[in-house]
Formats: structure tokens, C-alpha cells, sequence
């Protein structure tokens, strides 16, 4: 299954502790990178800025990233204008908005149906309370140019909130939860199992879920340097057959009940395989007189009947500038629009799987 002709072998490529990196993990545990002829050393990063600077400095040779990362990196947006590409969704869906356990009883109860996703309408008494007495609002995602921030300040949009009295903070999945038991933040927007976390410790509830926001949309793909992609077009195809296999392994319910137990390991994410199995299995946790919700956004990594879910779409891309500039991040999108087809790579995606190629799931 290897390409015979292979620029590099051995790679480093970057990824987070989170439920969404079980492609990559499943691919390195399983055999799949093996089978393609890679030897991939995963590389655990604690934050998202790191992970883009390592694969800008050449550290790594890819990274599980955030949708908007390439596109924010190409763009110089977020600093030094790296060119970067994505020839591969890795996961849609699984964020949630988490929100603080002392505000359930304040909120506006007849807005609550059983199951259903919590409006911030329903969070509009505490807004005014602090607002009155001169203090925001504090909630944190994870990076800036994130899906995670954007849909945080759409499901605030939308409930009528008024931005300007939030303030938004960046803090690393790994340290949602201090700030939220410490009072920090009142609450925040970040992928699995952080969510299910906070739930177990009694320490907050699920108010909406990305596919309550953003139904299906890109959520994590491996992004490398263009250059990169350039010097090692076969290495490239490689990697992200190997990643499509994984996906499509994970397609199985049983399968990612295994992911979970793989997930749940030191070298990962080293937490208890309750608070990891939710977001792979779709499963709910209630906590003592909540309305059921799900904690998570059951992650997607694979369609066998519609290969469109791992390739990376300009409409989607598009709905980033969007929403990139919605909230300030982008002055103007034309030029982004123009960029976007050497940044969201479907030429790739479907050269690597075009029909006369082996490269169906397993």
C-alpha cells in the first residue's frame, strides 16, 4: 500500500489531548501509518499556539489543528503569514458550551425544555445583575482563531447578549476546569472530554453543543506547511490515507469503545474512561435534577456513504471568512476568498481517493 517512491519515513506530528485525536492515535496503535510505510511519533502539545509554532518552525511535520488555523496562518493573521494548507478533515462536531454550576437556578426555567439546548436568553438575569454592578462576563475557549470562539459568540448573538459586556479569555483545554472550580470564568467552549468533566465534578452543566450551533461543521484537520506538502507530495498521501483508514475504523460503535480505552492512556489523555467514552459513544450524563443533555457533540470522523465529510470544502472555508470577520478578525475577505482553494486543499483530497486507488476503508 506504500508509495514506492517515499520523500520522508519517519515524521513527527502533533496532537491534543482531546477525545478528536483518536484518528491519529488509532492510526499510530492500530498499524494504519505502518501500513502506508510511515513511522509517525505522536507529539503531545498543551496548547494550540505551541502546536502551530512547532509546525511552523519545522518541529513537526503536521498537527490535528483547529478549522480556522490554516486559514488565520495563511492569512497572517495571528502573527508572521505562514502559508498553510489542510488536504484532510479530521473530525466534525464535539465542542460544548459549559457553564457553572451556581447559575442553574438562576436561569429562566421555562426555557429549559428536557433535552433541549439552553438559549443564552435564559442567562440574560445574570448578565443584567453584573452588568449592574459594573463587572462582565468571563468565558474561555481555547484559541482565538477557533470554531470554539466563534460559536461561542454566535450562541451569545443570539441570545440577545451584548458582547461588549464579555470578556473572552484563552485558556488550554487542560486548564478549563481549574479556571471554572476557581470562579475565573463562568464558563467555556471547548472540545470533549473536558465537558463531560466538568459534569462528573459537579462543577458545571452543558448548555448547547456545537451541532446545536454549527450543525456538522469541520472541527479538527491536519494541517501542514505548503512548502512542506511540496517537498514531500508522496509522504503527504501517505499520511492522510492512513488517517481516512483510521476515520473509517472509527465509524464502528465497538471500535470506539477500543479508541476510548487507547485514549484513556497515559501517553494520551490519561483520564478515566468515563469521561472520555461520552463523546466517541453519543452517550448522556444527567447530574442530579438536570434535564437530560448531552455533554458532547458525538464526534464524527467518517461516512462511508458520503466521503465529502473528511474533504475539505471552499463553502466551508467561506463560512469561516464569514464569521472571521463577523467578530473582527478580518478587515476585508476578498483576498481571503482568492487564497482559500491553496489553503482548504479538495484537489488534494480527491486525488488521494480517486476511484482506481486502494484506498477503502478498513
Amino acid at each position: 500500500m506504500a508509495d514506492s517512491i517515499m520523500e520522508k519515513r519517519s515524521l513527527k506530528v502533533g496532537f491534543m489531548p482531546l477525545t478528536d485525536s483518536a484518528p491519529l492515535v488509532v492510526a499510530k496503535e492500530y498499524g494504519f501509518f505502518e501500513r502506508y510505510g510511515l513511522d509517525v511519533t505522536l507529539e503531545q502539545q498543551n496548547s494550540w499556539a505551541t502546536m502551530r509554532d512547532k509546525v511552523c518552525a519545522g518541529l513537526l511535520d503536521g498537527a490535528q489543528m483547529l478549522a480556522p488555523m490554516p486559514i488565520a496562518s495563511s492569512l497572517g493573521l495571528d502573527g508572521q503569514r505562514i502559508p498553510m494548507i489542510t488536504p484532510f478533515v479530521l473530525s466534525r462536531n464535539g465542542n460544548a458550551i459549559t457553564l457553572s454550576q451556581k447559575w442553574y437556578k438562576h436561569l429562566d426555567e421555562h426555557r429549559l425544555g428536557e433535552g433541549q439546548p439552553i438559549s443564552a436568553t435564559a442567562i440574560a438575569s445574570i448578565v443584567n445583575k453584573k452588568i449592574a454592578n459594573g463587572e462582565k462576563l468571563r468565558f474561555a475557549t481555547v484559541f482565538p482563531y477557533s470554531c470554539h470562539y466563534y460559536q461561542l459568540l454566535d450562541w451569545l448573538s443570539a441570545g440577545g447578549i451584548d458582547l461588549s459586556h464579555i470578556e473572552l479569555l484563552i485558556i488550554p483545554p487542560g486548564n478549563m476546569i481549574a479556571a471554572l472550580k476557581s470562579g475565573e470564568i463562568d464558563g467555556f467552549c471547548v472540545g470533549g472530554p473536558w465537558n463531560a468533566f466538568a459534569v462528573r465534578a459537579q462543577l458545571g452543566f452543558t448548555a448547547a453543543t456545537s451541532s446545536d450551533i454549527w450543525m456538522d461543521f469541520p472541527e479538527k484537520v491536519l494541517a501542514v506547511l505548503a512548502s512542506w506538502q511540496m517537498q514531500n507530495p508522496n509522504t503527504c498521501k501517505a499520511l492522510v490515507q492512513a488517517l481516512n483508514d483510521a476515520c473509517h475504523w472509527l465509524e464502528s460503535i465497538p471500535n470506539r469503545f477500543e479508541a476510548a480505552q487507547l485514549l484513556s492512556g497515559s501517553q494520551y489523555l490519561n483520564m478515566d474512561l468515563n469521561i472520555i467514552a461520552p463523546s466517541l459513544l453519543g452517550s448522556c450524563l444527567t447530574y442530579k435534577d438536570l434535564p437530560p443533555r448531552q455533554i458532547n457533540t458525538y464526534n464524527q470522523f467518517a461516512d462511508s456513504e458520503s466521503a465529502s465529510l473528511n474533504c475539505p470544502s471552499i463553502d466551508d472555508g467561506r463560512w469561516l471568512l464569514e464569521v472571521m470577520q463577523k467578530s473582527g478578525h478580518l478587515d476585508n475577505p476578498s483576498h481571503a476568498l482568492l487564497q482559500l482553494p491553496h489553503i482548504y486543499r479538495q484537489d488534494l483530497f480527491r486525488q488521494y481517493f480517486t476511484a482506481n486507488q486502494d484506498v477503502a476503508p478498513r
